[in-house]
């Protein structure tokens, strides 16, 4: 801790010591001036003649007057608060000099780090003649050269604010920082909550990278570069814009000042995905306070009405999409989500023309094991064009994967794979024809192989299985679909839409074909006469290992 610091907590010290002595000399004196009261209360009454046989109490020391204490007692309050505050300067002088000793231990192995990666490329570098004839003598100490180093590297600052409005006049907000070396590699993260009645995103973002800054400073960082994802900050610190409201003046003229201590600090800007760990560490910090606030929500009334099924909820229970910021009670959540997974569909915001995809981290709080691994599966799904798909034919493994993908971890194994369509499972290892979609076929090409095997024995047995349940299979994305109830309009997860009766396709939300739109055995239960009869369409759970098949 510099000296500044250390003279200002002794001064600290000594104004209590010097406070304490002062009320207790005020308290003798009180004591003097009660003792002296009663004396000449005493002397008074002794000399004034007796009129009864009962003397009137005579007041004690015990019994104080009112008047005499109130001055007493508002010199001991104002005392009592002077030595609260010393006390929590004296907290906060401890709190920065725990946090400079942190910020020391970061900067030395920081400079470690460093060291160790420089010698590292230097021993790379090094011809292999060389370092056979002075390897073991190749030393580098640790010092030399570090600054120089450190004054080379270009280090990255990654900041996010985050802001949610709570109610209409509290908001929570959370900042998150990550500051990378040259190669990506995090050396310092921070998560730090805001809680307040006056916050808007411009301010938030920029507090975020005045916290970044001032990090990337105690590290005693010289080159920087600090990435943003909102635009508006990247016009304000480039000088493309000029701030009109003065809050965000002062936070943009604070961050010009700061920048100025820098040997280079220059701003970049990127989209959200390239924000690294910034994004999550504010998520962290502004749901800490959430959780905080939803602690006490119990005993203090705090309810939300779900805009679904418009029963008033727990604040705790209450699901935050990530994106689009909706709100819904976890109950619905969980409901939307699970339907649309068992629909092989990927969960999105259930907000009337609303696209914001669910992540994965934010719905397995409610869901099983199960359902979480069909999400992952979903979510891989999507991403992968239908064109690009490709499942492992072997059914004890049947896993996923695009043509890219399985093309580049067989080109390790096997010599013109490309040419050959022989490819490699990334999970089971097992040997494929990425033509012919079954194991693979050694020495025999592929055409030769269709001509003996014109009509597989899989092909054969879902064909069957599929004329005996009447199945359907959209000609789009290639899934088998059972109705189960409903009409015969057919709106299949890829959205391509068709009759089921005869496949024909609907155009513009209408039939292309004569057939009827439904059967009364389709629409009507019997056992079950509630709302789930509406005229939805239901996906059966076989399409997973059944893709390339075709009727």
């Amino acid at each position: 801790m510099d000296m500044d610091s250390e003279d200002l907590k002794t001064l600290a010290a000594e104004q209590r010591r010097e406070l304490m002595a002062a009320r207790d000399v005020d308290l003798d004196f009180d004591f003097a001036y009660q003792l002296q009261l009663q004396e000449a209360i005493n002397v008074s009454l002794s000399m004034q003649p007796s009129t009864s046989t009962a003397a009137p109490p005579t007041p004690t020391l015990l019994q104080p007057q009112p008047n005499s204490s109130s001055a007493n007692d508002g010199i001991s309050k104002l005392a009592d608060v002077q030595t609260s505050e010393i006390l929590q300067l004296e907290r906060e002088i401890d709190d920065r000099r725990l946090s400079e000793l942190e910020f020391r231990i970061m900067r030395d192995d920081l400079q470690r780090r460093i060291h160790d990666h420089r010698v590292a490329q230097e021993i790379l570098r090094m011809p292999e003649d060389e370092w056979q004839d002075n390897g073991d003598n190749f030393e580098l100490p640790f010092g030399e050269g570090t600054s120089k180093s450190e004054d080379k590297e270009l280090f990255r600052v990654y900041f996010k604010g985050l802001v949610e409005n709570f109610s209409p006049n509290v908001f929570f907000g959370g900042i998150g920082v990550a500051i990378c070396d040259s190669r990506d590699e995090l050396l310092f993260e921070m998560r730090k909550p805001f809680f307040g009645n006056a916050m808007n995103r411009q301010c938030i973002e920029f507090k975020a990278l005045i916290e970044g800054l001032n990090a990337a400073i105690a590290l005693d960082l010289r080159r920087v570069v600090f990435y943003c994802d909102y635009f508006p900050i990247f016009q304000f610190v480039t000088g493309r814009w000029s701030a009109k409201q003065r809050k965000v003046a002062a936070l943009l003229n604070q961050v010009a000042l700061l920048r100025l201590k820098f040997s280079f600090c220059q701003p970049s800007l990127v989209p959200r995905n390239e924000i690294k760990f910034a994004f999550k560490f504010a998520r962290e910090a502004m749901t800490s306070q959430v959780e905080k606030v939803a602690e006490t929500a119990a005993s203090r009334n705090m309810y939300e009405t779900c805009a679904i099924c418009f029963e008033e909820t727990n604040f705790g229970q209450i699901f935050l999409v990530d994106d689009c910021r909706h709100r819904y009670c976890v109950s619905c959540m969980k409901q939307h989500v699970e339907v649309k997974l068992l629909h092989g569909i990927v969960p999105k915001c259930p907000h009337a023309e609303c696209n914001s995809d669910l992540k994965l981290d934010s719905c397995s709080n409610f869901l099983t094991p199960k359902l979480i691994d069909i999400m992952k599966q979903r979510i891989k799904e999507a991403s992968i064009p239908v064109t690009e798909k490709v499942y492992c034919p072997y059914p004890k493994c049947s896993a996923l994967m695009s043509k890219s993908e399985v093309l580049e971890y067989s080109k390790g194994s096997f010599l013109g794979a490309e040419r050959l369509g022989i490819r490699k499972c990334t999970k089971c290892n097992c040997l494929f024809c990425v033509n012919c979609k079954v194991p693979w076929h050694c020495n025999i090409a592929c055409d030769e192989y269709r001509k003996r095997n014109p009509n597989p024995l899989e092909d054969r047995k879902l064909k069957t299985l599929a004329e005996t349940n009447l199945w359907r299979q959209c000609v789009k994305c290639n899934h088998m679909i059972e109705l189960a109830a409903g009409c015969y309009h057919i709106t299949c997860r890829c959205g391509y839409e068709f009759c089921y009766t005869c496949g024909a396709p609907w155009m513009d939300k209408k039939a292309t074909c004569s057939c009827k739109l439904w059967d009364e055995e389709n629409i009507l239960d019997d056992d079950n006469d509630d709302d789930d009869n509406d005229d939805d369409d239901y996906e059966s759970d076989y399409e997973t290992d059944y893709d390339d098949y075709y009727f």
